[in-house]
């Protein structure tokens, strides 16, 4: 199943052959030898080409599956000896990747000799399946999917500006004082959330500088530009050192968000990603931005 797979992503018997230490005639009879105890043909081939046949579409699934659980149990006894092992792939929004996910990793590393890492930082959502990540890292408000998450830490949404734009406009007290001032925006979020008497609302805001990403964003707030609405992980250190302050509104607070951890599933969790998660959780406490120490887990994306 190995070589099959191999085969796949290669789209060569020769290119797996080799991958593998064998030659493309043993590689030929390997893959008759699967094909005859599966009872169906697996793949087209040509003498330039494969292809996967109907059945084994069906069949590619099944088999990396197999094979993630045999790959599992493997590390689960090695790494009683020699610590973690295999590739961890983790996505995360670039501000927290930099800042707490590179330094973590690269302690994992440090100390676990075998493991290696993949990072992919972005913004936006990353298909956790498609890419094949072990664990996203997103801020949000989750909805209901097959996708498993892990509550970190609490990081609700604060209202905050630099000293610097308060001095010269009166800070704002209630929701709709807001239209009077510079908001920095987001491109894809042009409203607000907000809870209003206990109601979900969402505010639109308007302002004369918008940006693609929440640093621009940050960066602006921080040069006194204007009003930002950003979560307090985002803006901790910058709170506890007077760079911004907090904005209060009398008759609203915005959103409430946590920092979560999204699997793809709870089946074949490796060491290496129980331990990250571990001490990502562990971490996250320890900066200023734990809100709350409650915890817990449930379906979401």
């Amino acid at each position: 199943m190995a070589l099959f797979r191999a085969i796949v992503a290669t789209g060569s018997l020769s290119a797996a052959g080799r991958q593998a230490g064998l030659s493309p005639m043993a590689v030929s009879r390997r893959l008759a030898a699967l094909e005859q105890e599966v009872g169906v043909r697996l793949l087209h081939r040509t003498t330039r080409s494969v292809a996967l046949t109907a059945d084994g579409e069906t069949f590619l699934p099944l088999a990396r599956t197999m094979l993630e659980a045999r790959d599992a149990v493997a590390a689960a006894f090695s790494e009683q000896h020699e610590g973690l092992s295999g590739v961890l792939r983790v996505t995360a929004p670039n501000r927290i990747g930099r800042a707490v996910v590179v330094p973590l990793v690269v302690r994992l590393m440090a100390e676990n000799p075998l493991l290696q890492v993949d990072l992919t930082f972005a913004d936006g959502i990353v298909d956790l399946a498609a890419s094949g990540i072990d664990v996203a890292l997103r801020v949000a408000t989750l909805q209901a999917s097959e996708l498993v998450a892990v509550r970190l830490v609490d990081n609700p949404r604060i209202l905050c500006a630099a000293p610097s734009y308060l001095a010269t406009h009166r800070s704002p007290e209630r929701l709709s004082d807001l239209d009077a001032h510079a908001c920095l925006t987001l491109h894809a979020m042009d409203a607000w959330p907000f809870q209003q008497a206990g109601q979900p609302i969402a505010k639109r805001i308007k302002g004369r500088l918008a940006a693609n990403s929440v640093d621009t964003v940050h960066a602006a707030c921080i040069a006194g530009a204007g009003i930002a609405l950003l979560t307090y992980w985002d803006v901790a250190q910058e709170l506890a050192d007077s760079t911004l302050a907090a904005v209060t509104l009398a008759d609203a607070e915005p959103e409430q968000l946590a920092i979560w951890a999204v699997l793809p599933t709870r089946q074949h969790m490796p060491a290496r990603v129980r331990q990250f998660i571990h001490a990502l959780k562990s971490e996250l406490r320890r900066l200023p931005l734990g809100i709350s120490e409650r915890s817990q887990a449930g379906p979401g994306a």
